[in-house]
């Protein structure tokens, strides 16, 4: 991590420190393990999900910049992720607005590794229908078994997404989950930050 970020998932020091776990059907198994000599949080998921998520106000106007890496073991195959059915991610990294006691109003944008579909596709979760817009960084072309680094600018993804400039977020989430399709899949995480640029 840059010495001017904003840690958020210091795995590779081996901690967990400030995550907390939510399940909705299952439970994916998240730990941290050694990987190339560099701790990483590993999550395995068989018909499950729940995640990880991290309460903490993040300044959008100082830090913009939402930076990981991660890479995926296997694909969910033949699932339409823009159904409830194929609502399914092999890694998943989102960020969250809360709407305070307006729970209709808290907004999220999710950085998926689809299986599906195609790099750079948007479209509107099948749960939380405009509230949670879904955002392919990776699609079926990217290589299996092999690290891919992000760079999200989430102050302008807001923007382009949602049409609102979003000075600040609420939280950081991590899912990987098979809960819709009943299948099985496997990724990996390294650190989580956020930075200036």
């Amino acid at each position: 991590m840059a010495d001017s970020g904003l840690a958020i998932g210091e795995f590779s020091r081996n901690s967990l420190a400030g995550w907390d776990h939510k399940s909705f059907k299952g439970e994916t198994r998240y730990h941290l393990e050694k990987l190339d000599g560099v701790t990483v949080l590993f999550a395995d998921s068989h018909a499950a999900g729940s995640g990880l998520f991290k309460e903490q106000a993040i300044d959008l106007e100082q830090t913009p910049i939402l930076n990981w890496s991660w890479r995926i073991a296997n694909r969910l195959p033949d699932l339409d992720e823009k159904t409830k059915a194929g609502d399914d991610y092999a890694a998943r990294v989102y960020v969250v607005v809360k709407g305070g006691l307006a729970f209709w109003q808290t907004k999220a944008i999710n950085y998926v590794w689809a299986g599906n579909s195609a790099k750079d596709s948007i479209w509107p979760n099948a749960f939380a229908g405009d509230h949670a817009m879904m955002l392919a960084l990776r699609g079926p072309e990217a290589p299996l078994n092999s690290w891919q680094t992000e760079k999200r600018n989430v102050r302008a993804d807001f923007k382009q997404l949602f049409g609102e400039d979003v000075r600040r977020i609420d939280a950081v989430a991590i899912m990987t989950d098979t809960d819709n399709s009943n299948g099985s899949v496997s990724a990996v995480y390294g650190d989580i930050w956020f930075s200036k640029e």
